[in-house]
């Protein structure tokens, strides 16, 4: 199967554009590709990167649209007028895909917040995640709605490549381990010591903020305030509420 996807956080962030999330996209789905001969050419082996790319990016459109239940393998091979027997030689079925894709893109995120890890106050590093966090669902809407807006069957720990705990590779570990620094150090209210009650409760406010401009932005029924002032306000209002004046 080649080097592990791990060695994914050894890349150099660029965290200015797109052009991030493309190079790390592609190398996951270089060194994942399932079945690879010791003896296969790279022109093969990219030749199949490329392919597999493709049934991934058509599958997060689809299920992102309709919903990971509605879409079957066959109406993912149509779209990229593909066989239903070429989607099977990569992937065993629609719930080794879905898994698969949301290793990729729960990675990626993960990678994005490696930076931040180097930010010495975990009060401010949490503020910088909850950020992070909004401009990944923001900039990434199709990724988003499959990653935590659409209901699909739940990650198996033996069949992805993601290390559960691991602050490089977890996001939610990073977000956890955050808060639970913060309160070692006493940075948080008297009686605030559940640092998974802290981690899911800002994720939860987070989230709500950026399922709704992706879900309601259109409605004109409401007059929404800029994007930015809807992060910023949860943010501070979720930080100053666990934390010590």
């Amino acid at each position: 199967m080649g080097e592990s996807p791990r060695a994914l956080t050894k890349l150099r962030l660029d965290e200015t554009n797109e052009r991030y999330y493309l190079n790390v996209v592609n190398y996951i789905n270089v060194v994942m590709i399932k079945g690879a001969g010791v003896g296969i050419s790279e022109r093969r082996r990219r030749d199949s990167a490329r392919v597999r790319q493709k049934i991934l990016n058509a599958a997060r459109d689809l299920f992102a649209a309709q919903g990971y239940a509605a879409v079957t393998m066959r109406e993912i091979a149509r779209k990229i007028e593909y066989s239903p027997t070429a989607i099977y030689s990569h992937f065993q079925d629609k719930e080794a895909l879905i898994n698969e894709l949301c290793t990729v893109d729960f990675m990626v995120l993960a990678s994005g917040f490696q930076h931040i890890g180097r930010v010495a106050d975990p009060v401010e590093r949490l503020r910088k995640i909850g950020r992070a966090y909004a401009e990944f669902g923001l900039k990434h809407t199709n990724h988003y709605r499959v990653m935590f807006m659409t209901p699909h069957p739940a990650f198996d720990p033996d069949k992805n490549d993601i290390e559960k705990g691991n602050p490089e590779e977890d996001a939610y570990a990073m977000l956890k381990s955050t808060v639970a620094e913060g309160i070692k150090a006493k940075r948080y209210r008297a009686g605030v010591k559940d640092a998974s009650l802290v981690a899911q409760t800002v994720w939860a406010g987070i989230h709500g903020v950026i399922s709704l401009e992706i879900a309601k932005s259109c409605d004109d029924w409401i007059d929404w305030r800029p994007m930015k002032k809807r992060i910023d306000a949860m943010i501070d209002i979720l930080i100053e509420g666990f934390t010590k004046p």
